[in-house]
């Protein structure tokens, strides 16, 4: 499952609304929802990122987050290490290789310790 995916299943079954019902709504198929939702296909459009908002009436703050996590929701990444370090190709791989066999915490760890350094390389905004 993407983040993407697992996001609009909770808004869906908070709401009580069916996969079938929503995918009617949105004139999309059963099929296509599930594989979003499942991470079986590629992220969503930037159309059906917008119906999806409408659909669930995201405005601002929450509409931004469904549209990040909707780029972070590529199943299938391909990372360019060409003219990087050695050790950030020997990370990349490593990842790749290895992802699978990570537990939930270990991700937790990672993405919070990428997240925290990213942040404070960043600075603070206002």
């Amino acid at each position: 499952m993407t983040p993407f995916g697992e996001k609009i299943r909770g808004l869906r079954e908070r709401r009580g609304i069916t996969m079938k019902k929503m995918a009617d709504d949105l004139g999309v198929s059963s099929a296509y929802l599930s594989a979003l939702e499942h991470g079986n296909r590629g992220r969503p459009g930037p159309g059906l990122i917008l119906q999806v908002c409408g659909y669930f009436d995201l405005i601002w703050e929450e509409a931004d987050e469904l549209k990040r996590l909707a780029r972070l929701s590529h199943p299938r990444i391909v990372v360019d290490t060409a003219g990087l370090s050695p050790k950030a190709t020997e990370l990349a791989n490593l990842l790749a290789q290895n992802i699978r066999d990570l537990d939930e915490d270990t991700i937790d760890w990672v993405l919070a310790e990428i997240r925290g350094r990213l942040a404070t390389k960043s600075g603070p905004t206002h």
